[in-house]
């Protein structure tokens, strides 16, 4: 049996439509860890063009990346601003509904 090599997964290799980055977001959301809200748009970024995000929102690309690696802390104002460069719109409802 020969040694298999195995590429890493980046989920941001699979968000290629907008109906799959929705569903991704969702699911993140949904899930209710605020830290994987963070990477899944960290991924959608990837997935996008982090360049033009850093030049829309006027922060470093290093810093979109910490942001949103799971292992940093944004700011609330931080996701507002990336989920809107990013073309999503946060609304919230009564989960009761």
């Amino acid at each position: 049996m020969a040694n298999a090599t195995f590429s890493r997964y980046d989920a941001a290799d699979y968000l290629r439509t907008e109906e799959d980055i929705q569903a991704y977001l969702e699911a993140a959301l949904e899930d209710g860890d605020a830290s994987m809200v963070a990477v899944a748009l960290g991924n959608i970024a990837r997935s996008r063009n982090i360049s033009q995000l850093a030049r829309d929102t006027g922060m470093s690309r290093e810093g979109i990346y910490k942001a949103l690696s799971g292992e940093g802390n944004p700011s609330f104002s931080t996701i507002m601003k990336l989920s809107h460069a990013l073309g999503f719109r946060m609304q919230m409802t009564s989960a009761s509904a």
